[in-house]
């Protein structure tokens, strides 16, 4: 028989207080900033992907829906396909042009990061 055990509470472990309600752990979600308000950076990658180039969106602050938002956008908007690891956006492919370009109509503030 086991117990089941809710790890998430904080600094208490029994109260006899009838009115007692427990603190729990939440992990609070990131805000996301406007547009103007971010500075993202846009280089080509190579590294660990076989020779095969992606181009790589950092620096984005904000929630992860609104990650997956702007990563739709510029896939769409360069008609390939990407992923997102560790809160990097990835673009398949040489696109910096077009991202830097589409981004800067999007009123983000960008720089071409490496070569």
């Amino acid at each position: 028989m086991s117990k089941k055990r809710n790890k998430d509470r904080v600094n208490v472990v029994y109260s006899t207080n009838p009115n007692f309600s427990y603190q729990h752990n939440e992990e609070e979600e990131e805000e996301t900033l406007a547009p103007n308000q971010q500075l993202l950076y846009v280089s080509l990658d190579k590294k660990q992907r076989a020779g095969k180039a992606v181009t790589l969106i950092e620096g984005f602050i904000g929630n992860d829906e609104d990650r997956k938002d702007l990563s739709k956008k510029m896939k769409n908007t360069c008609g390939v396909g990407g992923s997102i690891k560790e809160n990097d956006i990835l673009i398949q492919g040489d696109q910096r042009t077009k991202i830097i370009a589409a981004l800067e109509a999007a009123g983000y503030k960008v720089k071409r990061k490496g070569g």
